[in-house]
């Protein structure tokens, strides 16, 4: 490895980085600068431009949603000016599930493709892969789920799903999980990215 290339990877796991951080602070300005001029953000409840994200998010935030995010290891690909990054990740939210207060943990991956642009590295687009799930009651009270609404999402983010769906927001139903045709489709885009395409 190059240190040229050891250097890329600094800089981009300092993004991911500064992006968790940045938005669960709310500190929308800094957040901004994570992102590419094209950027796109796929997450559960919302799919769009990041500047879409980002006011989707800012409304959530002032009405009280909390979605917090921890990081563990990257594995972080270069290829010139492009570069796919996979980051180990936990979500976290905190909500009223079925009238009890509850914290939904999932844990996963952002599969991020990233570009250099005027010497700095941005995110082009985050797609996050959902592994597992589950559910915390915060009172000792469990929640009367909906058996059928629960089921109704991939296994890999139902919980989650689930009480984004009962706050209000319109769920992704397909997105990538540890195995199946949406997580292969996203590795061949990731390998493509990385051969110019």
């Amino acid at each position: 490895m190059t240190d040229a290339v050891e250097a890329d990877r600094r800089s981009i796991r300092e993004v991911i980085e500064n992006w968790a951080v940045w938005r669960d602070a709310g500190d929308w300005d800094r957040f901004r600068t994570v992102w590419a001029d094209d950027g796109v953000m796929m997450a559960t409840w919302k799919q769009g431009t990041a500047e879409e994200f980002i006011r989707a998010s800012i409304d959530g935030w002032n009405r009280g949603v909390r979605i917090l995010h921890f990081l563990g290891g990257s594995s972080i690909d270069v290829a010139g000016d492009r570069a796919i990054a996979q980051t180990k990740m936990t979500i976290t939210q905190r909500a009223e599930v079925e009238g009890v207060e509850c914290d939904i943990v999932c844990t996963g991956r952002f599969y991020d493709f990233f570009s250099r642009q005027a010497g700095e590295w941005k995110v082009s687009h985050r797609q996050p892969i959902y592994e597992i799930d589950r559910l915390h009651s915060l009172t000792g009270e469990w929640p009367d789920l909906d058996r059928d609404l629960l089921n109704s999402f991939p296994v890999g983010y139902r919980h989650l799903a689930y009480a984004q769906s009962r706050i209000g927001y319109p769920v992704k139903r397909d997105m990538p999980g540890l195995v199946g045709p949406e997580v292969d489709a996203l590795y061949a885009r990731g390998a493509r990215w990385l051969a110019g395409e």
